[in-house]
């Protein structure tokens, strides 16, 4: 069941050359224009925001412009993409037509202080052609009031369709942790050494490729801090 999928392992990285950014609209500065949302919320869905430190974008709180050196070369500009809700399980995805080669994969993350104040958790994932580079809760892995980055490296061996995908889930008890995020990348790269893919995983190996994610999780690069 894992013949389309070899897990070599990924490793942290700065860019090391400007390339240009393969995912359209990555930091969201033409509100979701390239991206599909997905799933079930009891309110609200992913939803571009201002992030600009002075406007109350997320739940009235104001979320300063991202501050992560590394990462992206798009410049973070004043937007973000902002998940809330209870009883959430949504998704945010965008799919590329890549050719073979070596890609640099990442996103940055900010926590709300208002949503890690609330009473119950939120889980977030990212991945990359059904591969795991982050996942994690934010009551238990991210600090509130600060941008945080996740990044990985992706060896495409077959031409074809790759998909960048974040799912945000939360409890329906009551008021959850919410995320923004910004500066999602995909960068023509030649560092290799990180997954090795071949192609697209069938639907019917998802759940087995879920087993193997605890051996990708990243620790996320703490960014620029901005408290408020």
């Amino acid at each position: 069941m894992f013949k389309n999928v070899m897990v070599v392992g990924f490793a942290s990285l700065v860019c090391t050359a400007a390339h240009a950014n393969l995912i359209v609209n990555g930091s969201f500065e033409s509100s979701l224009a390239g991206w599909a949302t997905a799933g079930t919320q009891l309110f609200y869905s992913p939803t571009a925001v201002v992030t600009d430190s002075t406007t109350g974008c997320c739940s009235g709180e104001a979320v300063p412009a991202d501050t992560v050196v590394g990462g992206s070369d798009e410049a973070a500009g004043t937007h973000g993409v902002y998940f809330v809700d209870d009883g959430a399980n949504q998704t945010l995805s965008q799919t590329l037509t890549l050719a073979a080669g070596s890609y640099e994969i990442g996103f940055d993350a900010y926590a709300p202080q208002n949503g890690f104040n609330q009473p119950f958790d939120a889980s977030f994932m990212g991945t990359f052609a059904n591969v795991v580079f982050a996942d994690y809760t934010v009551h238990g892995q991210n600090a509130p009031k600060q941008w945080f980055h996740y990044s990985g490296i992706a060896d495409i061996l077959t031409a074809g369709d790759y998909s960048m995908l974040f799912r945000y889930i939360t409890p329906a008890t009551g008021g959850a942790a919410d995320i923004v995020i910004d500066r999602v990348y995909v960068l023509a790269s030649t560092q290799g050494g990180g997954t090795l893919i071949t192609q697209v995983p069938e639907p019917t190996t998802l759940s087995l490729l879920g087993l193997g994610a605890a051996g990708l999780l990243f620790s996320p690069r703490r960014g620029g801090v901005k408290r408020a």
